[in-house]
C-alpha cells in the first residue's frame, strides 16, 4: 500500500487435523478470511507453505490447484451463492459435472444429501422460492454431496436468525463428524465457535490463543 507492506497473516503456524472441526475466530480484519482463502486454495501466500497430506499447494499450477479443489473441497458461504435459474436439485448436482459422474448419479446423489438436510419438500424449488435457511441448506447440501476430505463455511450463519442458526450449525458439524471430514468455520461470533473442538482466535494477523473444547483430538494427518 503505497511504500508501505501490509501483513493480512504474520507467523501463522496451525495444524488442523483430519475429521475435526476447527473454528477460526475474530473481527473484522483479523485476517480469519485471509487465512481461511489461503487453506483453500484460493490465495497464494507470498511466504511459507500449506501442507495437506503431505502436498504443498500453494506451489500448484492454476490449472492443478483447480482442479485439487474440485476433488478436495467444498464450501458453504454467508450468502448462499446459489444460481437463481436453477432449483435445488440442479444446485446441487452442477459440481458433480466437472467430476465426470454421468447425469442419473447425480441427481440421485443431489437428491439424497438435499433429503438428508431436510429439503424433500424443496427439491424443484428456485433460490427466490426458498427462505434464507433453506437456501442455506442447499448450500451445505452442494457442499457435502461427494463427501470431500475438507469443507470450509465462510460465516455460514451470518444472513440467519438465531434459531436457524443453530440448526444449521448442527446440521453441519453431523454431517462431517459421520464422514469423518475436516470442517473448517470461519465466524466473528462466539455463539458459533462452540461447535468446534478447538477454536483459533485471530487478531491484526497473528494467532493469539487457541482454545480446545473436547479433550479428545483426532488422530492428525499432515495439514
Amino acid at each position: 500500500m503505497g511504500g508501505e507492506n501490509i501483513y493480512a497473516l504474520k507467523d501463522v503456524s496451525l495444524d488442523i487435523y483430519r475429521g475435526e472441526i476447527l473454528c477460526l475466530l475474530g473481527t473484522s480484519g483479523s485476517g480469519k478470511s485471509t487465512l481461511l482463502n489461503i487453506v483453500a486454495g484460493l490465495d497464494r501466500p507470498t511466504s511459507g507453505s500449506i501442507l495437506i497430506n503431505g502436498l504443498d499447494i500453494s506451489k500448484l499450477s492454476e490449472e492443478k490447484i483447480t482442479k485439487f479443489r474440485q476433488l478436495n473441497v467444498g464450501f458453504v458461504f454467508q450468502s448462499y451463492n446459489l444460481i437463481g435459474n436453477l432449483n435445488a436439485l440442479e444446485n446441487v448436482s452442477l459440481g458433480l459435472i466437472f467430476k465426470g459422474i454421468e447425469k442419473k448419479k447425480r441427481m440421485e446423489d443431489a437428491e439424497k444429501i438435499l433429503r438428508e438436510v431436510g429439503l424433500e419438500k424443496r427439491l424443484y424449488h428456485r433460490p427466490n422460492e426458498m427462505s434464507g435457511g433453506q437456501q442455506q441448506r442447499v448450500s451445505i447440501a452442494r457442499a457435502f454431496v461427494d463427501k470431500p476430505p475438507i469443507v470450509f463455511a465462510d460465516e455460514p450463519t451470518g444472513n440467519l436468525d438465531t434459531t436457524t442458526s443453530i440448526e444449521i450449525m448442527a446440521l453441519m458439524c453431523k454431517i462431517a463428524r459421520e464422514n469423518n471430514e475436516t470442517l473448517i468455520i470461519v465466524t466473528h461470533d462466539p455463539e458459533t465457535s462452540v461447535y468446534a473442538d478447538r477454536i483459533v482466535e485471530l487478531r491484526d494477523g497473528s494467532i493469539i490463543e487457541i482454545t480446545e473444547n473436547q479433550a479428545k483430538i483426532p488422530k492428525k494427518v499432515e495439514a
